[in-house]
């Protein structure tokens, strides 16, 4: 009996013995998942598991040393993420990566979380990029239409979308529509139209006031007409504006400003060649743009660079520039064209030598191919 007894508890404490081998194999840190990991570590003394955790965080600052990378799974950041909510010193424990890395893992979370509830889940089919590409440039090319015009045209072409969806398109294409064609749009439609003139003052050498009239043609930037004098008087102005325009060669609007120079012989010189003058509003240089430009460009490239001794000279050398400047000086706001070949409906280029003509005394040349 005795040895039966002493038989049972060798057996029972092996197959002890074996299991706990077993369970310990399968709760190795490099086998074991983070739940069986916890299980294991609950019947565990407190001051076990300070030393298995000091043991632990001894091997983590060896692998922060040694590996500056490591590659963790969705999960891994998964538990990392819940295991951080529940500790409120979580910055203090991480070693292998920063806190601003959880961070932003937390954010990515949330992130797919509400690109999941906003998913699409059926509803109007979404537009092309071929059909938002044509809304947007009917927009621009039509300031005149609104939602309901484009989405008329689209209908007309087999293309149905909402008005609330074109009206989303056409406010990026065209933020803050004016509800009336712009000065701007105007001039663009009408610069073959239009013509513009106004005043530059000059002093010359012995300090006595004399006054440059010019006449500008919008659309070509071609100079019409120039003046010179000292005394610019109503009929002084109106006779300029007579030769501006000779053998009924007028535009049908020519754009001044509110100066006291253009009086009652200037507006019937005017009305009768059919010309209707508009007035710029009060202290707006922009709405006489143009031809603000071309008398910065006069002060700029030439009279800047001479002195001016009086009427007569003056008058050479405007007439000088005038030339240069309509046949031969690129201009940026007709796409480095040059107005008098805009005149002539294009100009034949050779292959020949390249030469050079000095402009009022090389202050400016003109580069042309000898044939």
């Amino acid at each position: 009996m005795p040895f039966l007894l002493c038989l049972h508890s060798r057996l029972f404490s092996y197959l002890f013995s074996l299991l706990d081998q077993a369970f310990r194999h399968l709760t190795q840190p490099a086998r074991a998942s983070l739940l069986v990991g916890t299980a294991a570590d609950l019947p565990l003394s407190r001051a076990e598991l300070i030393a298995e955790n000091a043991l632990l965080r001894q091997q983590l600052i060896l692998l922060h040393r040694q590996v500056k990378k490591p590659r963790l799974t969705a999960t891994d950041r998964l538990w990392f993420l819940l295991l951080a909510s529940r500790l409120p010193h979580w910055k203090d424990v991480l070693l292998i990566f920063q806190p601003e890395t959880l961070l932003r893992w937390h954010r990515a979370g949330f992130r797919l979380f509400w690109k999941f509830k906003s998913r699409n889940r059926g509803g109007r089919p979404r537009l092309s990029a071929d059909t938002i590409a044509l809304i947007q440039q009917m927009a621009k090319d039509n300031r005149l239409w609104g939602a309901q015009r484009i989405r008329g045209e689209l209908l007309k072409l087999g293309i149905k979308v909402a008005t609330a969806t074109i009206q989303k398109y056409v406010r990026t294409a065209r933020p803050g529509r004016a509800p009336s064609q712009t000065w701007s749009v105007f001039l663009k439609n009408h610069a073959k139209d239009v013509w513009a003139c106004d005043f530059l003052p000059v002093i010359d050498l012995f300090f006595r006031p004399l006054y440059l009239f010019f006449v500008v043609e919008l659309a070509s930037r071609r100079v019409v007409h120039f003046g010179v004098t000292r005394h610019p008087s109503d009929d002084w102005v109106a006779q300029q504006l007579r030769e501006a325009t000779p053998f009924g060669q007028t535009p049908r609007f020519l754009i001044r400003d509110r100066d006291h120079k253009y009086g009652d012989a200037f507006l019937r010189v005017a009305q009768g060649t059919g010309i209707e003058i508009l007035k710029t509003p009060y202290r707006s240089p922009k709405a006489n743009a143009v031809c603000e430009r071309f008398l910065g460009s006069v002060r700029r490239e030439c009279l800047d660079h001479l002195l001016i001794l009086g009427e007569r000279q003056l008058y050479r050398v405007i007439k000088e520039y005038v030339q240069f400047f309509n046949q031969a000086r690129p201009h940026q706001g007709i796409e480095q064209q040059i107005p008098a070949e805009i005149q002539s409906e294009g100009k034949v280029k050779g292959s020949g030598k390249i030469i050079s003509f000095p402009v009022l005394g090389g202050l400016h040349h003109d580069y042309r191919r000898v044939a």
